[in-house]
């Protein structure tokens, strides 16, 4: 699977959730966030990872989907 802007952009949206806490969310807005990024909020909603297409909170998957990214990035950064 090709890592695309699409799917770098959802990424980084996903590790701008603060992972110690479930009860914060973010909010993209479309007035001042970039428009890969209020599209790619949009995307994460479409896929239940988030609960509005703006943010709003991770869904039970997007922390999972959440945490692995940050799994990822650390092993990068390791080396």
């Amino acid at each position: 699977m090709p890592l695309t802007p699409d799917l770098v952009e959802e990424i980084r949206i996903l590790t701008l959730f603060d992972p110690s806490t479930t009860l914060a969310g973010i909010k993209v807005h479309s007035s001042t966030a970039e428009p890969a990024a209020v599209v790619a909020a949009r995307r994460l909603h479409d896929k239940g990872l988030v609960t509005l297409p703006d943010g709003g909170y991770l869904t039970e998957r997007g922390q999972e989907a959440a945490e692995h990214a940050r799994a990822l990035f650390a092993l990068l950064a390791a080396h």
